[in-house]
């Protein structure tokens, strides 16, 4: 196993939520560090982002991959909610 590294910075925590379902999903070993510090409140997180992903050197084309289309939105999310959507039904 590669040595885990420090793969990128992460903006927020919906981010992060988006990058480790896709992660998982693809059966990518990684880690979620967040920057969160009570006696801090947060702060630090404004000024320095969410935290950070560690993982194997071996995923970091991978994880980058992924993080790049979450930040350009173009994740391929299925939103069955509005299949039945009927346009005519709206006054």
């Amino acid at each position: 196993m590669n040595k885990v590294e420090r793969i990128a910075v992460l903006k927020n925590e919906v981010e992060a939520q988006l990058l480790a379902g896709e992660l998982a999903e693809l059966d990518v070993s990684h880690l979620m560090k967040s920057y969160y510090d009570g006696a801090f409140d947060g702060v630090y997180q404004f000024s320095k982002g969410w935290g950070h992903i560690e993982a194997p050197s071996e995923f970091r084309d991978k994880i980058l991959e992924v993080l790049a289309g979450i930040r350009q939105g173009s994740l391929n999310i299925e939103d069955e909610s509005t299949e039945d959507f009927n346009d005519d039904s709206v006054s």
